[in-house]
């Protein structure tokens, strides 16, 4: 059945495709969390260990809605490790680094995520397309936040 929500499937493609970096940046950031999370060490164990859990579940609730806001708008949402090694812009850690690296790494991976969440309001803007734009806001909130949280620990 054709999917007539007032936006063109010209729009709708791009956006998709938006979101699934985002949906891939997200995913990327979620895994390194999580690995963190598993892995930190060193006198900041309990706290880093606790923030960290803290995110990547939320970061878990954010990939589906972002996946679901894909699929809302007609097109397949990415969902393969090698998918989202194509679309992500974080790079994967495939050490484990001390902890204050860790944290360097989460606010860079926060920060990406914002930025990759900016890029895509032109064509959001473009279509009319006010879930996607909500969307974006609500995540951009979420990693600035987040970043800035993450920033403090190592003033």
């Amino acid at each position: 059945m054709q999917i007539d929500i007032g936006i063109p499937e010209e729009n709708r493609k791009k956006i998709a495709e938006g979101l699934s970096r985002l949906l891939a940046d997200s995913y990327t950031l979620y895994l390194k969390t999580h690995n963190f999370h598993w892995n930190v060490t060193g006198p900041m164990f309990n706290t880093l260990h606790t923030m960290f859990e803290q995110q990547y579940t939320e970061l878990a609730t954010a990939v589906d809605e972002i996946a679901e806001r894909i699929r809302a708008l007609g097109e397949p949402a990415p969902g393969t490790y090698a998918q989202f090694a194509e679309l992500t812009s974080i790079r994967e850690e495939r050490g484990v680094p001390s902890a204050e690296d860790m944290i360097r790494q989460l606010v860079e991976g926060q920060e990406a995520v914002v930025k990759t969440a900016r890029s895509l309001f032109s064509v959001v803007d473009e279509a009319n397309d006010e879930p996607s734009a909500d969307l974006l806001t609500q995540r951009m909130q979420v990693h600035e936040k987040t970043a800035w949280m993450l920033r403090s620990m190592l003033a």
